[in-house]
């Protein structure tokens, strides 16, 4: 799959943008005010532009009408691909099986996270995981490893937003423990496929998605004897049921049942006993996605408790003309502009990666950082969710009204810090890859 055509954008140092948004300050990436970075280009400010007008008239005025019915319309998803914004949730832009009239005339790692961060301004996790937390991490599996008919077949119509397609790893048994699930397919190679049995829990999307990249042991135990298989929602035996989740609520959480489901060998995606490998290339930018959602929350919580701030007042002044209010708007903003340089850092060590053709083994060698900023940002996240309902108060406790979103994004917290691996596995993840390391170093 042939990545959009590169822009030449050469200068000897860094040139500023065109100021963007409210001017609000720590509401927005330093770049949108007019400030230089060696990161971002025009085409860049085009995407951004793009999607926030998008977001702005066809998903937040709908935010909390979507939430309360616990379901998005999937004449979103179609709209969103007619204006030639889905496929910017996919990571490399999939020249190809779009309408070459939407192709970007330059793409990288940082248009993906322009697209999730001016998607989560909408400030509903429900929202943002319904309209990517499938298609994010359940497609790229397709779009790398399968067959180019599976492309044609599956990932088409998902970008064009006629689809809905979702990721089916984790179990009621276990999570983060991946190597070790328990779904099960059987090769019957008589009929010429695969049997497959087993639960899989808390899929987003897997209500009404139409595909499901579900990982299954077709082998014998431990990671190398995990396959991916592409499940169609109108196989016999496949049965969902929506969960009911503390928050996240449009995102259709999902219990699926596979009882007996005979998948066609055609629908193995990747080599057979090879499925953990395939997940691990995922692992990175499902985990980066999670950061960028992280930060732009922050921001949410951050200018919502600001503009609530410079207006309620208690004991004859303003809420921000107390000492310990300040304070709590400045502790915000100094973690989440810690976290955004880290990300972008992350972001640009990435496309360096994937532009210098690095393989599969040596971009896995930055597990370990993208883990510790996964954990730094869902901690932040949790700490700027609290002191914004602080700030609030009363109103962060109702649904509905000033303090709509802090209440709902404080609900959703969990949904970061959990998903995707727990805080506390991406922490044994990181520090045993800088023991190894360690002892790799003082061995010489």
């Amino acid at each position: 799959m042939a990545a959009a055509p590169a822009v030449e954008e050469t200068a000897a140092s860094p040139s500023p943008l065109a100021r963007f948004g409210d001017g609000i300050p720590y509401a927005d990436p330093a770049w949108y005010s007019g400030r230089p970075s060696p990161y971002y280009k025009p085409h860049h400010a085009a995407w951004r532009n793009k999607l926030r007008a998008f977001v702005d008239a066809e998903i937040t005025p709908n935010v909390h009408e979507w939430d309360e019915q616990k379901k998005l319309p999937l004449e979103l998803f179609r709209k969103m691909g007619a204006a030639g914004v889905l496929p910017g949730f996919v990571g490399e832009w999939p020249s190809g099986l779009v309408d070459a009239s939407m192709d970007p005339p330059a793409w990288d790692g940082f248009n993906t996270l322009i697209a999730v961060d001016e998607l989560s301004r909408c400030g509903s996790g429900g929202v943002v995981w319904g309209v990517i937390g499938g298609l994010g991490i359940g497609l790229p599996p397709v779009l790398r490893f399968g067959t180019e008919e599976m492309k044609r077949r599956v990932a088409q119509p998902v970008l064009r937003g006629e689809k809905v397609i979702c990721l089916a790893i984790t179990e009621p048994t276990g999570g983060s423990d991946v190597a070790n699930l328990r779904t099960s397919a059987v090769k019957d190679e008589a009929n010429g496929c695969f049997v497959l049995n087993g639960n899989k829990k808390w899929i987003t999307n897997g209500v009404f998605a139409d595909y499901f990249v579900v990982a299954c042991r077709t082998g014998g135990k431990g990671m190398w004897g995990v396959s991916l298989l592409l499940v169609e929602k109108d196989m016999p035996g496949v049965t969902c049921k929506q969960m009911d989740c503390m928050g996240v609520w449009a995102s259709g959480t999902t219990y699926i049942e596979f009882d007996d489901v005979k998948v066609p060998f055609a629908n193995l995606i990747g080599p057979e006993n090879g499925g953990f490998m395939c997940m691990m290339s995922n692992f990175n930018h499902e985990r980066l996605g999670i950061v960028f959602q992280a930060i732009r929350f922050s921001r949410v919580c951050l200018e919502d408790a600001f503009k609530f701030a410079m207006k309620r007042k208690t004991f004859g002044k303003r809420l921000v003309d107390h000492q310990v209010i300040r304070h709590k708007l400045a502790d915000m903003a100094r973690e989440i502009e810690a976290c955004q340089a880290h990300c972008e850092a992350m972001v640009y060590e990435m496309q360096a990666l994937h532009d210098s053709g690095a393989s599969m083994q040596e971009e896995m060698k930055i597990g370990g950082d993208t883990a510790l900023l996964k954990v730094q940002s869902t901690r932040m996240f949790e700490r700027c969710a609290r002191e914004a309902a602080q700030i609030f108060g009363g109103a962060s406790y109702v649904r509905g009204g000033q303090g709509e979103r802090v209440e709902r994004l404080y609900r959703e917290v969990r949904a970061l810090a959990i998903p995707g691996g727990s805080e506390e596995i991406m922490l044994e993840l990181a520090s045993g890859m800088a023991i190894k390391g360690m002892e790799k170093a003082t061995s010489k």
